[in-house]
């Protein structure tokens, strides 16, 4: 009988890896009560950093200011901000900077944004506003020296021609300034690891963290993945078969395809890693306790400190 793997059975000890994590800012009561859930839960492990999306409009603007200001004020955690080109003007943007960086925001993730007319419409900036992601960075940077993330495509952003122009997009960014990118999330590994030895080649030396998503729902996860220009591979789609209407199997086998392509990534050398949690805690949680990771038990987010 063969034996278990070293790697298959042994826990990630303390310091072997860093993880992050990715909110979405709440739309509705029951929904900002759901993510507080989620950020009190996760924050034990102790992560690198959190980021919270931001999207086009100036009410999701506003709640996104909102919630990372909250997690300053009453967390312990370190956010990092999204903010994107879309339908603003470079002053509305530096404004919204400025605000970020006096309300002690210090890291931000700087993206393009998806076109305003939505998916499958042509991106067209806004007149007077930032160009791009890249034109983005500079910009930040001449405000503040911001803490930089930007976002890499391991299997190319669906709007980019070639892999080539696309690493060329991703070079102008780090060119601008950017201090790391973080990728669109996959299930390939091999995706991640060429995506890598590209960006090498082509002189990226920032970190490089992999994009992981907790499969939640296989049939959302895979409407995702499909705009997101990210490949889902008949192995992983076969292990869901049959679970449509089993979501506790589902969530088992959703946690453990996770753990092991984390794994693997470690062996590969990777130590960081960046969870979209979809507002939920429960895989994100489950993830990485399989992984080693245990909460720390103080200091306590500060949230519950101010209700004692």
């Amino acid at each position: 009988m063969p034996m278990v793997s070293e790697r298959k059975s042994r826990l990630l000890g303390a310091g072997e890896i860093d993880v992050s994590f990715e909110f979405f800012p709440p739309k509705t009561e029951k929904m900002e009560e759901q993510l507080w859930s989620c950020i009190e839960r996760l924050a034990p492990l102790r992560p690198e950093f959190v980021s919270v999306t931001y999207g086009a409009g100036g009410s999701t603007r506003e709640r996104t200011h909102n919630t990372v200001a909250r997690i300053i004020r009453e967390t312990d955690l370190k956010p990092a901000a999204h903010l994107t080109c879309v339908t603003a003007t470079k002053e509305e943007v530096d404004s919204v900077a400025r605000a970020y960086w006096d309300a002690g925001v210090r890291h931000i993730v700087a993206l393009r944004g998806d076109p305003a007319g939505g998916p499958g419409t042509k991106y067209e900036p806004h007149p007077g506003g930032y160009i791009n992601a890249a034109d983005l960075v500079g910009g930040l940077k001449r405000i503040a020296p911001f803490e930089i993330s930007v976002a890499g495509y391991p299997e190319k952003h669906p709007e980019s021609p070639t892999l080539a122009a696309d690493m060329d997009n991703l070079k102008a960014k780090v060119d601008a300034g950017a201090d790391r990118i973080i990728t669109q999330f996959g299930f390939d590994n091999a995706h991640y690891l060429r995506f890598l030895e590209r960006a090498r080649a082509a002189g990226i030396w920032v970190p490089i963290t992999p994009g992981i998503v907790p499969i939640h729902n296989f049939k959302q996860v895979a409407a995702f993945a499909a705009r997101a220009g990210a490949s889902m591979p008949s192995w992983l789609a076969h292990r869901f078969e049959g679970l449509e209407d089993d979501a506790a199997t589902g969530h088992l086998v959703a946690a453990a395809v996770a753990t092991e392509q984390v794994m693997d990534l470690v062996d590969e050398g990777v130590k960081k890693f960046h969870f979209y949690t979809l507002n939920r805690a429960d895989l994100a949680y489950a993830i990485c306790h399989l992984l080693g990771l245990r909460p720390h038990t103080s200091p306590a987010p500060a949230r519950a400190r101010a209700a004692g």
